[in-house]
């Protein structure tokens, strides 16, 4: 028989605090993509609109590409955040929530990665 109150279960199964810092970490990369996001449409407006070697010139300026990175860092974490809720809200079966949850956040890792890499090789073409 037990005879702990559901916040000491709670407390137990360390259920307390991780999802405040998810919250928050919501938060912070939600705020940090409305100004980031500016970047990101500017250079989608040049892609679209510009010549090559003025769309690469202005992402080698290291302001630019700073921003760049950041958006991509950001986006990415920020997704597999809100796709980390959607996986625990809606999938009930504890095997299948954590092979999802290792699958998504590979997922995103990698095409971070593959982002930045590009990126990364635009910037160094110049």
């Amino acid at each position: 028989m037990a005879y702990q109150s559901p916040p000491a279960t709670a407390k137990e199964a360390h259920a307390s605090h991780p999802g405040t810092r998810h919250w928050w970490l919501q938060r912070v990369t939600a705020v940090a993509l409305l100004p980031l996001s500016f970047w990101a449409i500017m250079l989608l407006d040049l892609c679209l609109n510009a010549p090559y070697a003025e769309t690469l010139g202005w992402l080698q300026q290291p302001f630019n590409s700073a921003c760049i990175v950041a958006w991509t860092v950001a986006v990415f974490y920020h997704a597999a955040l809100g796709l980390q809720v959607v996986i625990e809200d809606y999938i009930a079966a504890p095997g299948q929530k954590i092979i999802a949850l290792w699958a998504v956040n590979l997922a995103f890792l990698f095409l971070a990665l593959a982002a930045l890499l590009a990126v990364f090789r635009i910037i160094s073409k110049g």
